[in-house]
């Protein structure tokens, strides 16, 4: 899945507009009840890729400054040593600040132009940086991997952009190119079903971090069919500058993770979860980090 579609609106209906978070100050659990997310960490919201120029801040929120994650892929790679794949990896968010470590990244994604951004920055940056990472345009449901690796990254819940069906082939994939002792790291979000069979539908409010002086407000509603395990996310993005204001609709479809099945795959594909990190986000939500070791 993972396919959103941006589309610029001058008018949203009433019903579907964004709202200031004082109408979202419920703590969360209650059917129906919005949310308003921390400012340190967004409830598995981050699987969009920016449509063009006018999504990017969002596209940034959602994969920029609330990425505490950085640190601990860094932390990881700093003990597994290069090169590293880093997979789904958009504009650069992890593959640029590992080269600027001095690690050797492969950077894998399949919207060219998130690709040319990457590039822009790392050339920005240096040919210290520049030279160290290598774009790769490919899409993880049809992956070939030319060379073997001793980190291998799915940040960002990318596992739940990769179709169920193709996922064991994926992770196969991974398994069969890291180096003896390498490591798969992934993370994505973990729902209680009981609480999404009761209440499959769910609204979230954030501010978006802007340095130009436009105010920007989205909220999120994530629609869960628990009949093919799917996930739909839709942003309702409201921007206000010093002299316009627009609105922004983006849409983007995701799989929901069960995490017996997730193990068992890792487990077929010769993949042993050696760490499991959760962070729990409400009620019946958490983000979990899986850093599993190649089998010898």
């Amino acid at each position: 899945m993972h396919t959103p579609s941006g589309t610029s609106l001058p008018v949203v209906p009433a019903a579907l507009a964004p709202v200031r978070p004082f109408a979202y100050a419920g703590t969360g659990g209650a059917a129906g009840t919005g949310i308003r997310a921390a400012s340190d960490h967004l409830p598995g919201l981050e699987s969009t890729a920016p449509v063009g120029d006018d999504s990017v801040w969002l596209h940034d929120a959602l994969l920029g400054p609330h990425s505490a994650d950085i640190v601990r892929y860094l932390s990881l790679a700093r003990s597994t040593g290069g090169p590293v794949l880093d997979l789904g990896s958009g504009a650069g968010r992890l593959a640029v600040p590992f080269a600027r470590h001095g690690f050797l990244v492969e950077a894998v994604d399949r919207d060219a132009s998130s690709l040319e951004r990457l590039q822009t920055w790392g050339r920005r940056i240096g040919p210290q940086v520049s030279r160290l990472v290598i774009p790769t345009c490919a899409d993880l449901a049809e992956l070939r991997l030319r060379r073997t690796y001793r980190l291998a990254l799915l940040a960002g819940t990318m596992i739940s952009a990769v179709s169920p069906r193709v996922r064991p082939g994926l992770l196969h994939e991974i398994a069969s190119h890291l180096d003896p002792g390498g490591a798969l790291a992934l993370d994505y979000t973990a729902h209680h079903l009981r609480g999404l069979s009761e209440d499959p539908h769910r609204t979230w409010v954030f501010q978006v971090p802007r340095f130009d002086g436009v105010q920007e407000w989205v909220v999120a509603r994530q629609i869960f069919d628990l009949t093919d395990m799917s996930e739909r996310i839709t942003y309702y993005a409201a921007r206000t500058g010093k002299s316009s204001s627009e609105r922004v609709v983006l849409t983007t479809d995701k799989w929901v993770i069960d995490p017996q099945r997730l193990t068992d795959e890792l487990d077929a594909a010769g993949l042993r979860v050696e760490d499991r990190r959760r962070h729990r986000i409400d009620d019946r939500t958490e983000s979990v980090l899986l850093v599993c070791r190649a089998r010898a």
